[in-house]
């Protein structure tokens, strides 16, 4: 078959995007390929297509477990063979899938780069019919890329192995620092490099400074009443933000890092299904979600960096129409920033006590611990240790990306279950409610013990077993607690550790520490190129942003807050009639003019506040006790 014909027999498309369909030539062709795709840019049908129209599996490195998920589910809805090794899973179990990858007829293997630290999980790959091998996120094998893993640098020793096989390097963002830096660390061989432009010509970049944020936010909803998402801080924003957009009449939901993954894709398919209007989400939302039509995303923060800010800005406008990136800034946020990411920096002792301190916890010997896996809630960890939690989780998270362990932030929900009521009463409940049937015979031939004592329940099992969805099988077992026929206790682990070496404190520390000060100096100047995209009020937004990424533009894009800004050539007495046209209706504060102008949310409350001032100077207007303006007669 064809490149098109696989595409529309299996992703429904008549068309590639520019330049998906000669990356995919390029692979067929045997060449090694760079590919720079902005976000939405559709990566991953460069590496599907091709691995499809060749013999044999694609091998897919990626650092994203969830990610990797995401996309081996796609490819099996799709009825296409695929299978991820990642960690947290025992050798018996990678044995098994590396069985299935040999002799499964499989497609598709994912792996995380820290498998390939492993030398027997090397040496069963290389009896593998590998036909292609793809790097995701490729800018994590450079140390000046902002997510760098050492991990990756194990990559290029599959060109030993596989010498004829090419190499398609792929990421969304990456200055020409790091585009010379992942060529070289990946051994790529004469590289074709594909590279489209970072600009979006639909998509308005905006930075607004404002002391009152939720208003300027309430302002931009409600003239954009399409999807939005907007991203947060933390997890105690993301909850209090959408708790607040309610309150004003906006449909919300939230997403973070601490839901369980069951709680993850209801809320996540109640904005999907566009039930509701505004997710509002930390960093950890985003990967793998793909709505064409998000008309606006609002960030309420200073971004850590400018690659992952861009990334998430361009979740926005994908269908190509008219789309809003909006960064709100205000004068506190720049100290906010520095204590959010640089005072939480761990320095090389800290690191060390952090990972000592860690296989204590876990009562590991020195020397052992390899490929141990353990249940870890962080903020009782901090606890015994007196550990500041952010910091800690910065250290615990290098480790991570170093490949020392790997942490797991997905909830894993631990479910205990038993009946309250006699068998009999049981079959007289599912003769009434015919429709629960299957799950609850499922049950009960599943875990024959469950009348006399607590059980260990496995929900995706019984899903599986009876045909039905796992969102079925929890709403069926709320139910039937409500009703008193069953007693049943849910606890949900923090995180999970797996350690993917022994224990050996300054020797181990020592090794990753030459990283440490360059990865704290990056993430230092990463800060100050958001700083000085935020605080530029003479340039155009989006030849800021391609600046970064070694891109020149010399036209402005005509739709940012700047280009906006210098059209408009912004006149605040302009603003007076429109005052003077709101308060014939009634006797109005500063807030709820600003809120009320009907011009568009780049109106700024400093121009309203000017306006006021003159019409007050001119006793147009005057100020009541209640700091509301009336019009004087």
């Amino acid at each position: 078959m064809t490149p098109h014909e696989l595409l529309k027999k299996h992703w429904n498309h008549d068309q590639f995007r520019d330049p998906q369909l000669q990356i995919i030539t390029s692979v067929l062709d045997g060449h090694d390929t760079f590919a720079l795709l902005p976000t939405g840019g559709g990566k991953s049908i460069c590496f599907q297509i091709p691995a499809l129209m060749k013999p044999g599996i694609c091998l897919v490195v990626s650092p994203l477990i969830a990610l990797m998920k995401d996309q081996v589910a796609n490819l099996q809805k799709r009825d296409l063979k695929a299978l991820s090794l990642t960690g947290g899973i025992t050798q018996n179990e990678t044995i098994e899938l590396l069985d299935n990858a040999q002799f499964g007829n499989y497609k598709f293997l994912y792996l995380s780069p820290e498998r390939l630290q492993s030398e027997w999980i090397v040496e069963r790959i290389k009896n593998l019919p590998i036909n292609l091998i793809a790097i995701d996120e490729a800018h994590c094998v450079s140390q000046w890329g902002h997510d760098f893993r050492p991990a990756y640098l194990k990559i290029a020793m599959l060109k030993t192995h596989f010498p004829k096989i090419p190499f398609l390097a792929l990421t969304a963002s990456a200055t020409d620092r790091v585009r010379q830096d992942i060529a070289e660390q990946l051994q790529l061989e004469a590289p074709a490099v594909f590279q489209i432009s970072f600009a979006r010509d639909n998509l308005a970049y905006m930075v607004f400074e404002t002391e009152d944020k939720l208003l300027r936010i309430e302002q931009i909803l409600r003239k954009n009443p399409e999807p939005a998402i907007i991203y947060v801080r933390n997890r105690k924003s993301c909850i209090d933000v959408s708790a607040q957009l309610r309150a004003l009449g906006f449909t919300a939901t939230f997403y973070h890092g601490g839901l369980t993954q069951k709680e993850k894709n209801e809320h996540m398919q109640l904005w999907m299904d566009e039930t509701v209007q505004v997710i509002v989400a930390t960093n950890a939302f985003g990967m793998g979600i793909d709505k064409a039509n998000v008309k606006t995303v609002i960030h309420s923060q200073l971004p850590d960096n400018l690659e992952n800010y861009y990334q998430e800005a361009g979740r926005a406008g994908r269908n190509g129409q008219k789309a809003f990136a909006v960064l709100l800034t205000a004068p506190s946020d720049l100290i906010q920033a520095e204590n959010q990411f640089l005072a939480v920096l761990p320095d090389r002792k800290f690191l060390l006590e952090v990972y000592v301190k860690l296989c204590n916890y876990f009562q590991i010997a020195y020397g052992e611990g390899i490929d141990e896996h353990f249940s870890f809630n962080l903020n009782q960890f901090c606890l015994r240790y007196d550990f500041a939690p952010a910091k800690t989780y910065n250290a615990l998270q290098f480790l991570d990306r170093q490949g020392v362990i790997a942490l797991s932030q997905e909830f894993s929900q631990k479910i205990a279950l038993q009946f309250l009521i006699e068998s009999r009463e049981v079959m007289r409940y599912i003769s009434l409610n015919p429709s629960d049937e299957d799950i609850l015979l499922t049950i009960l031939r599943t875990y024959p013990g469950i009348y006399e004592l607590q059980t260990a329940f496995n929900a995706p099992l019984i899903a599986k077993k009876s045909g039905r969805t796992e969102a079925e099988v929890y709403r069926l077992l709320d139910k039937l607690a409500e009703k008193s026929i069953i007693d049943y206790h849910a606890r949900n682990n923090d995180a999970a550790v797996t350690f993917n070496e022994i224990r050996e404190d300054e020797k181990t520390i020592n090794r990753v520490a030459k990283y440490l000060e360059n990865q704290n100096a990056l993430k230092k100047a990463q800060l100050e190129s958001v700083v000085r995209y935020v605080s530029n009020n003479n340039r155009c937004k989006q030849q800021l942003l391609l600046d970064y990424f070694g891109e020149i533009q010399t036209r402005d894009c005509g739709i940012c807050s700047y280009c906006i800004g210098k059209q408009k050539k912004p006149n605040p007495l302009a603003l007076t009639q429109p005052i003077l046209q709101l308060l014939k209706t009634a006797d109005l504060d500063s807030r709820e003019i600003h809120k009320m102008m009907a011009d568009d949310f780049t109106v700024d409350a400093s121009d309203v506040i000017f306006a006021l001032q003159m019409l007050l100077e001119n006793e147009v207007v005057a100020l009541l006790d209640n700091n509301k303006y009336t019009l004087i007669k």
